[in-house]
């Protein structure tokens, strides 16, 4: 499985109150796993974004179903391909 984070942003106009997130969360979590994916993490941020997921999928044509799914419940996005350190260290050995 490969993994992708997502910073979002919440689209002040998009949402009246905090109540209306916690129902997005939810329809997001179910439209991941329609997808065909896995979420594993997600977190409330300080900063310059609102908030961070992380989701596996098998292949990368589901990532993209998934960040425009999201981008759908009024939140910009930006979404990335990540990796484990492990790995990283895995593949510079390799060189």
């Amino acid at each position: 499985m490969v993994t992708y984070t997502v910073l979002a942003d919440v689209n002040e106009q998009e949402f009246q109150n905090p109540q209306e997130l916690v129902t997005v969360w939810g329809e997001i979590r179910a439209d991941i796993e329609r997808l065909g994916g896995e979420l594993r993490e997600s977190y409330a941020l300080i900063g310059d974004y609102d908030f961070q997921l992380t989701f596996e999928v098998e292949e990368e044509d589901a990532a993209i179903q998934i960040a425009m799914a999201i981008e759908r419940h009024g939140l910009d996005t930006k979404t990335m391909r990540a990796m484990s350190i492990d790995r990283l260290g895995e593949l510079v050995d390799d060189v």
